[in-house]
């Protein structure tokens, strides 16, 4: 009964916010789209923009949806423009949760008292979203970690109760997309029911926040040294999967533009600096944070850190394997080089679009939205717009563009946004080009071979040993006597085969050795 009055709440908020219209045009023709077009008549809210009227909904609906939406935002290569525009700006606030229930979930998770784990706790919260909310408080020290003695903290606590809500709301979310993909001309492209399990495992991995922690400290490996960005440090003793403690981060939002240059900062650094992160993480890392908005991101006014990005929140990671990295050197040097034909090409080894298709057509399609970026100067040209038009070009060939492609995506426009407000003279591909030439170079250069034969250095020391008994294994199998009672001319043709795998197999061990003698001259004497 409860899960049909929110299914009703749900129908009625789309009708006052005039969705209905947008739910009827997407239906065959029959019964419901003829009940909806009835309805459409007394709509209310049908005079605002679609996407404002589909973010509107999400809103009113409450937290999970507003989360959805977000998620959503980012699979700009199914969406409208001005749908998935609109879909970013969503944001998730919702009241905090009573100050006793956020110290009665912390002692129990710690299994401590407060007032033994902190010298000082603020029950109010400093920021509350769907999923968790944060305090802040001061360590007291411990007989393990008498370090600890006043270190000022951030304690992250999930919201009790969540788990139920959010299961219930997507189980509808589940019953909406079906009910879209049987009634819907244009669901299958729409893909609902997939993108609404994208949303479920990216909510469920929000509910862990073990995992949050163990995102934050990766990052803070690769950056610990580094004197651009700071990322807070986890106490591992103190996190468990609804309770997690970090190093407070003491600075201001990047959004507040003002406070930051009555401070002294410098913006046209602080984009150049931003953009150079992000790359790293992308390309060098293959493991960046994919949630980058405002409220995530602040800069340090501290003296001894003045200037440096803060990151926070690290909910929602991005990761790419070397495939995909290997996938986008190949497309960016095709794409530099106006080499459409090639990045069409590219598109269909790697399987994403249907083997039959043109490549001419596409190559035809990719022309026609890359061109016209290269008549205008570097610094007004978008690569976070180029991608996602390739994306929405791609979709009429049924590209299937990967999940963390699109997450990619999705945060190259927010960090590109965010660092053209800070300067709008900014020239991306400058700033961006020195990390992606060292990123080719690893990928498909001297360096990147280099580097492969020192991956593979131990799985050889293994395997050379062995090759002499392979050897005479394979010679000793070429020189035995035939047991198949075949015609003669059989078994000679079988030996002739025979002697040929042998004399493949001793080319290939020989060519073997000669390069791994050579990677392992060329690492001993520094050469590269």
């Amino acid at each position: 009964m409860r899960r049909l009055a929110r299914l009703y709440f749900i129908f009625f908020t789309a009708w006052r916010y005039g969705l209905l219209p947008l739910l009827r045009d997407i239906l065959k023709p029959g019964i419901p789209r003829g009940l909806l077009t009835m309805l459409c008549w007394v709509s209310p809210g049908q005079s605002l923009p679609r996407g404002e009227r589909i973010r509107l909904t999400l809103e009113a609906l409450g937290p999970i949806f507003v989360k959805f939406g977000q998620v959503l935002s980012t699979r700009r290569d199914l969406l409208s423009e001005d749908i998935a525009n609109e879909l970013a700006k969503l944001q998730d606030q919702v009241p905090p949760f009573s100050n006793a229930e956020s110290r009665l979930l912390i002692e129990k998770a710690l299994g401590l008292p407060i007032e033994e784990i902190f010298i000082s706790f603020d029950a109010t919260p400093v920021a509350s979203a769907s999923v968790a909310q944060v305090h802040f408080g001061t360590l007291r020290a411990t007989e393990r970690h008498p370090e600890w003695d006043g270190r000022e903290v951030a304690i992250k606590v999930l919201r009790p109760g969540i788990l139920p809500v959010i299961d219930s709301d997507i189980a509808l979310m589940y019953d909406l997309a079906r009910i879209i993909e049987k009634l819907s001309s244009d669901g299958r492209r729409l893909k609902p029911t997939e993108n609404v399990a994208e949303f479920d495992r990216h909510l469920h991995d929000e509910l862990d926040l073990m995992r949050e922690a163990a995102n934050a400290s990766q990052l803070r490996r690769y950056f610990v040294d580094s004197d651009k960005l700071m990322i807070p440090e986890m106490y591992w003793d103190l996190c468990r999967t609804n309770v997690i403690v970090m190093e407070k981060m003491n600075g201001i939002s990047i959004g507040r533009f003002d406070e930051l240059r009555a401070a002294g900062v410098d913006f046209k650094k602080l984009a150049a600096e931003g953009v150079e992160i992000f790359f790293t993480q992308v390309f060098e890392y293959g493991f960046f944070h994919a949630d980058m908005h405002p409220g995530n991101i602040m800069i340090s006014l501290e003296p001894d850190s003045f200037g440096r990005f803060i990151s926070l929140d690290f909910g929602i990671i991005g990761a790419l394997s070397e495939t995909d990295k290997n996938y986008l050197a190949l497309n960016f040097l095709a794409f530099f080089n106006r080499d459409y034909r090639r990045v069409a090409e590219l598109h269909v080894e790697s399987g994403w679009v249907p083997a039959d298709t043109r490549v001419e057509e596409l190559e035809g399609a990719v022309r026609s939205v890359c061109e016209p970026y290269f008549d205008r100067p570097l610094k007004d040209i978008s690569l976070g717009i180029v991608l996602v038009r390739l994306f929405q070009t791609s979709r009429r060939f049924k590209v299937e563009v990967q999940p963390q492609l699109s997450l990619l995506s999705k945060t190259l426009l927010n960090v590109e946004g965010l660092a053209r407000e800070l300067d709008p003279d900014l020239d991306l591909w400058q700033t961006a080009k020195p990390i992606l030439e060292k990123w080719i170079s690893q990928q498909l250069g001297w360096r990147g071979l280099v580097e492969g034969l020192k991956n593979e250095a131990p799985s050889w020391a293994k395997i050379l040993p062995t090759l002499p008994r392979l050897i005479a294994e394979s010679l000793a199998q070429g020189r035995s006597p035939q047991r198949d009672q075949n015609a003669e001319l059989e078994v000679l043709k079988g030996l002739l085969m025979q002697e040929r795998r042998t004399h493949r197999l001793l080319v290939g061990v020989l060519l073997f050795a000669g390069g791994f003698l050579a990677g392992i001259l060329i690492i001993g004497l520094g050469l590269y």
